[in-house]
C-alpha cells in the first residue's frame, strides 16, 4: 500500500513531468545534474535498484517477465547518464518502439515513476535532484502510454 507522502510525492512528481517537459526536449549542455546523480557509478547504483523494485512491484511486474534485465539496466543507465547531460550515449531503441505492443497505461507509468523515486530515495539522491531527472524523463510519456 503507498503511505500518502509516498503518493503525494508522486503526484508531485508527475505534475514535474508534465510542466516541466517543454524544457526537456534535448539532453542537457551541462553536467550539473549528472553530477548531482552521482555521474555513471551513481546513476547506475540507483538503477540496479530501480530495475530489483520494478521486479518486485505487482502494479507493472508481468510487464518485465520476460525481459533480460541486465540489458534493461544497462540501457536505462545510458539513457538517465544521456538525459542528465553526462557523457553516455543512449543506445536503445526509441520509446515508441520499444513500448508499442506493451498497452501501457497511465497507472503503469505512474507506478514506474513511483518506483524509480523510491530507488533515488534509497541511495540519497536529494529531492531537487530526482524532481530533475523526472523532468528529463517526462515527455516519453507521450510515447510510451498507449492505452
Amino acid at each position: 500500500m503507498i503511505s500518502i507522502s509516498r503518493f503525494s510525492k508522486a503526484v508531485c512528481g508527475l505534475f514535474l513531468l508534465t510542466s516541466l517537459s517543454v524544457h526537456a526536449q534535448s539532453p542537457s549542455t551541462s553536467d550539473e545534474l549528472y553530477q548531482s546523480l552521482g555521474a555513471k557509478q551513481g546513476i547506475n547504483t540507483f538503477v540496479n535498484s530501480f530495475v530489483a523494485i520494478v521486479l518486485e512491484d505487482p502494479r507493472i511486474n508481468k510487464a518485465f517477465k520476460d525481459t533480460d534485465t541486465e540489458r534493461l539496466a544497462q540501457l536505462l543507465t545510458e539513457q538517465f547518464c544521456e538525459l542528465s547531460g553526462g557523457p553516455c550515449k543512449y543506445s536503445g531503441r526509441s520509446m515508441a518502439e520499444s513500448h508499442k505492443d506493451m498497452q501501457v497505461t497511465n497507472a503503469h507509468f505512474n507506478a514506474l515513476a513511483e518506483d524509480l523515486q523510491v530507488a533515488m530515495e534509497k541511495h540519497n539522491v536529494p529531492s531537487s535532484v530526482q524532481n530533475r531527472l523526472i523532468a528529463k524523463l517526462a515527455p516519453m510519456q507521450r510515447a510510451i502510454v498507449t492505452k
